[in-house]
């Protein structure tokens, strides 16, 4: 069908679905309603000048000079689906049902909010030369040169993304030196018992880390530390976390969490006012698996919650899906390939599987029982039969399950 065809075509096709956000889960919201036979119009918009790409790659193959990017391989003109490039969102109009954009409004029947999460910037660092955020395509390009001359870098924070980051910048040869305020790494995603086993990776791999270790103040070339330390720094390196994109909402009437900044969907994703939805690192929802909302700032969430999302838009709410996951993530640090499943903040059984000394171990959380969430260290096996007796909530043989030699699905009750 000629352009011309499709111009003519484009008044008559009823309804709109506009999407606010070209990440991981934008796109795959509008790749997603075409596969659940959405007929309608699909407009998908991206601040950023680049093609929507993955972002996982940016801390690994980007950063490394292994690869150029990490474009997705969706081909928006095929599925018809209207792409806008470098289309700042500034407010959403519930009541007019309009996007509005700084190049003016865009109506919809259905909006979707994807606008992910921003980094949070470490207080008197922004503008600074020599300061980085890891984030987008543009990031990772300023920072390739950096690991390339192998300069002495300072990375501020110890968790998923510092540790990545820390790993890459090792394999460039960089001198690295990662500070953390916490007693230890990871400490607001493993408990203390956990974590610990994981401080010794860094000086494996010939990284210094400092823990309990606060910012007093960067300048160009130095990180000064709130005991006096001071650290050379020919870059320095911020990954303190990332708050939900969610400002441009504010008098929208899109309820927001006052705590953490989330849009607060509900079940089925759906926001506090009609015809809009939130999906990825923006939006927390209700899990009844696990009797608290969650929020997750990881890529597998990304990637279902769209599913959910375009099923419910596609279908209609008679029809309508729960969006209640076994929340997944994987990181490759210092070597080791980690992953995770479940949410184990209500556990009340710990059980270790393997030596936490070692190469591959595993470790189990238990409520009443039943296995709640698990984090495997170079034991994927476990991983895939764990994810799968979680969606069950299935019980375990304590003894058995704490035998590494054991499947872990030889323990289920």
């Amino acid at each position: 069908m000629s352009e011309q065809s499709k111009s003519s075509q484009a008044p008559d096709r009823t309804p709109r679905v506009v999407i606010v956000g070209a990440g991981i889960a934008g796109v795959q919201t509008a790749v997603a309603l075409r596969e659940q036979g959405w007929r309608g119009a699909i407009t998908l918009l991206g601040d950023e000048p680049h093609q929507p790409y993955d972002r996982p790659p940016l801390s690994k193959a980007v950063l490394l000079g292994k690869a150029d990017g990490s474009t997705f391989d969706v081909d928006f003109a095929a599925l018809d689906i209207e792409l806008h490039l470098s289309r700042r969102v500034t407010a959403l109009v519930p009541d007019a049902h309009l996007v509005e954009t700084a190049e003016g409004p865009v109506p919809y029947d259905y909006a979707v909010i994807a606008t992910g999460a921003d980094p949070i910037l470490l207080p008197g660092s922004e503008g600074l030369p020599g300061v980085h955020l890891l984030r987008t395509l543009d990031d990772a390009e300023r920072l390739r040169p950096v690991l390339a001359a192998q300069h002495e870098i300072v990375v501020v924070g110890a968790g998923w993304i510092g540790a990545e980051f820390a790993t890459a910048a090792r394999e460039a040869g960089c001198a690295v030196t990662v500070v953390e305020a916490a007693d230890r790494p990871l400490a607001g995603a493993l408990p203390a018992e956990v974590a610990a086993h994981m401080t010794g990776w860094y000086a494996d791999a010939g990284a210094e880390l400092r823990t309990g270790a606060r910012v007093a103040s960067v300048t160009s070339g130095m990180v000064t530390l709130a005991d006096g330390t001071r650290l050379p720094a020919d870059a320095v390196v911020v990954g303190i976390g990332a708050r939900p994109a969610t400002a441009w909402l504010a008098g929208s009437g899109v309820a927001v969490s006052p705590e953490d900044g989330s849009v607060l969907a509900d079940e089925r994703l759906r926001t506090s006012v009609p015809d809009v939805y939130a999906v990825g690192d923006c939006a927390s929802f209700p899990s009844t698996r696990y009797g608290s909302r969650l929020l997750i700032h990881h890529w597998d969430n990304a990637l279902q919650g769209p599913r959910t999302v375009a099923e419910n838009i596609a279908r209609g709410e008679a029809e309508g899906v729960v969006y209640d996951p076994v929340p997944y993530f994987w990181s490759e640090q210092f070597g080791r390939f980690v992953q995770y499943a479940g949410h184990h903040v209500d556990a009340d059984e710990l059980v270790w599987r393997g030596d936490p000394a070692g190469a591959a171990w595993s470790v189990i959380w238990l409520r009443d029982g039943r296995l709640v969430a698990l984090l495997a260290v170079g034991r994927p096996r476990d991983l895939a039969q764990g994810r799968k007796l979680i969606e069950r909530g299935v019980a375990l043989d304590r003894e058995r399950a704490a035998n590494a030699a054991v499947p872990l699905k030889a323990a289920a009750l």
